[in-house]
């Protein structure tokens, strides 16, 4: 069996996990781990018996596909790089900070025939999977996401950080496009927005209404579909579905049951599969692309209420 060689670039919280997830698989070598901070790139490199890295591009001739799980506003160069000199790219969302550089990287991957799937790992839970076939008519969507304050993701927006999780899957449960988006937000801790509320209304008429904070006590994960004669309860952390149906004039309630499993993992998982079968990933470039352009579009409608 031939082994995918990936390398892991940043090894801070996520890309640690990454780094344990591809040396847990068995089809793939974990040939290292990069970091500007050398020492955090030595210490996980010897925790995973790998090499360490500090310039990314040290690695290009030892690997077949990297994972970017650096700061958003470096994702642009590193996947350039990579995919420029065909090597598969698996970077954590957001995509980039601008639409124009993720269309950039959509052609980039295109032209040169590399996988380029982004981490939207939401679209791995396995409950937001089951709900897929659920939801055929949504007409209002609230989603709540809530944590204590990182101390990472800091760089960009919540909107940036957290919210486009929801935005994606939104977009993934009802294909429409956007009509109009109402939002305000408000810093707290960072130098851009903590907390952020919007309204989207899309073309099909479902109403969308998202509320992300990371200045919370509490850790909260929750999305809710309405449609008729149906509400659809999620909670992405404990992976838990709850089904409430209006049948003649009783209202009945039922967990679905769906098998847990790690979502980073499958996610990880899919990207090795469509790099050997040569198979479009789920969270495609141009999904990701769709996602980012709410999330700026949100983030100008903050801004303009400044």
């Amino acid at each position: 069996m031939k082994l995918i060689k990936v390398a892991v670039i940043g090894a801070g919280h996520l890309g640690k996990i990454h780094a344990r997830i591809y040396s847990e698989f068995k089809d793939t070598q974990l040939i290292g781990i990069c970091d500007i901070d050398e020492e955090k790139a030595k210490l996980n490199a010897q925790h995973f018996n790998t090499q360490s890295f500090i310039n990314y591009k040290d690695i290009l001739n030892k690997v077949d596909a990297v994972s970017i799980a650096t700061t958003t506003t470096s994702h642009f160069d590193i996947a350039k790089y990579f995919l420029k000199n065909n090597i598969h790219v698996m970077v954590e969302k957001p995509i980039t900070t601008t639409i124009e550089d993720a269309e950039k990287l959509i052609r980039l991957a295109r032209k040169n025939n590399q996988i380029l799937q982004v981490g939207h790992v939401e679209r791995f839970n396995p409950a937001v999977k089951a709900v897929q076939k659920l939801c055929k008519n949504a007409q209002f969507i609230e989603c709540h996401r809530l944590s204590p304050y990182p101390q990472r993701g800091t760089d960009v927006s919540v909107v940036l950080d957290l919210m486009i999780h929801d935005i994606d899957i939104v977009l993934s449960l009802i294909r429409s496009s956007l009509k109009s988006c109402d939002a305000v937000g408000v810093k707290v801790l960072s130098r851009s927005e903590d907390i952020a509320n919007t309204r989207l209304v899309f073309k099909n008429g479902t109403v969308c209404n998202i509320t992300a904070s990371r200045v919370s006590n509490d850790v909260l994960r929750k999305i809710r579909i309405f449609q008729k004669d149906t509400y659809i309860s999620i909670d992405y952390a404990s992976q838990k579905i709850t089904l409430f149906k209006k049948k003649g004039t009783k209202i009945t309630c039922k967990e679905i049951e769906v098998s847990k499993k790690q979502p980073l993992a499958e996610e990880l998982r899919s990207f090795i599969d469509c790099i050997k079968k040569g198979k479009d990933p789920v969270v495609c470039g141009k999904d990701a692309k769709q996602a980012l352009k709410i999330a700026l579009t949100i983030n100008k409608q903050i801004q303009k209420k400044k």
